[in-house]
């Protein structure tokens, strides 16, 4: 038996998966670094957005990457002063509007922005022996009630910053790219989220699904996502292609659904979508399925930041 088995059932019937009914969380995960978490995360977003649903992005990483590519900068409050505060509901004094500019009929989204000094939050939280896997839930408390969803892009590493993370969210979207070693990362990372799971209960955390990001037009980046496919099987997520445009609209600080004509764009933004119906579905259960997307990458993607 699997890890996936082991964590979801025998059957794997995503509709057993006991999503709660309050204010879906979604937590983007790997314990290994460089696999494009916050790409995701900004993605998922951009269409969220996009699509006129109301969504927080808690940015809980030090390199504060996805801060930066929704373009906030210089924030005066930071998720690190929620955290150190310790109160229900304390989040509502971080959350600052994103610098996106999203058309009509869409929501620009909030963001609880991150900075450096969460480097050293993490050995501070160490010294709580009862709080300190639970500050971020209890800090949104009450405040996820605004949003239709809440998007947390975790460091890539397993410390409290991350276990915070899984705390506060309802499910668990896991992120990896197709690599040599990836499906030990995704069973690493999975056994993670069951151990929380475990210790919440009542079916409060589960696995959204495994997110496969850049995967390009090579026959190496080919094999390693059929082993995933071949391990996971249908808990392997539409795939997010290797294209230039994803890192470019993050650098840029603007969503992928509004980099406009560049090469790509267009086909990423529609990849993102359909991603988001995954991960979120509930929200599109009544809503036609959107066009087929075309699987060829338009060109190699540079070298994308380690988040």
């Amino acid at each position: 038996m699997n890890v996936w088995t082991a964590f979801m059932g025998a059957d794997g019937n995503p509709s057993a998966r006991g999503y709660r009914s309050a204010v879906p969380a979604i937590a983007t995960v790997n314990q290994k670094g460089g696999v494009g978490k916050t790409t995701v995360a900004l993605g998922l977003a951009s269409a969220a957005a996009h699509a006129g649903i109301r969504v927080l992005v808690i940015d809980l990483d030090p390199q504060a990457n996805a801060t930066s590519g929704l373009g906030v900068w210089q924030p005066e409050v930071t998720v690190d002063a929620a955290l150190e505060a310790d109160q229900p509901g304390v989040l509502a004094k971080v959350v600052t509007p994103a610098g996106w500019t999203v058309d009509a009929p869409g929501v620009v989204p909030d963001v609880a922005a991150s900075t450096p000094a969460l480097a050293s939050r993490e050995p501070q939280l160490a010294n709580d022996p009862i709080g300190a896997q639970d500050r971020l839930q209890l800090a949104l408390d009450g405040v996820a009630a605004d949003y239709e969803l809440v998007i947390i892009d975790c460091p890539p590493s397993l410390g409290l910053l991350t276990i915070n993370g899984l705390f506060a969210a309802d499910r668990a979207l896991v992120v990896t790219e197709p690599g040599a070693w990836a499906s030990d990362g995704v069973e690493q990372i999975l056994r993670t989220v069951s151990r929380i799971a475990a210790r919440r209960g009542d079916g409060a955390l589960t696995v959204a699904g495994i997110a496969v990001n850049r995967l390009g037009r090579t026959r190496d980046a080919r094999y390693w996502y059929e082993q995933l496919v071949d391990t996971y099987g249908d808990h392997v997520l539409p795939p997010i292609q290797q294209r230039a445009a994803v890192p470019e609209a993050a650098a840029q600080s603007v969503p992928i659904h509004g980099l406009g004509p560049r090469a790509g764009a267009a086909e990423a933004a529609a990849e993102f979508d359909l991603l988001l119906r995954s991960v979120l579905p509930e929200r599109f259960a009544d809503v036609d399925e959107p066009p087929a997307v075309e699987s060829v990458p338009d060109e190699p993607a540079p070298e994308e930041a380690t988040s």
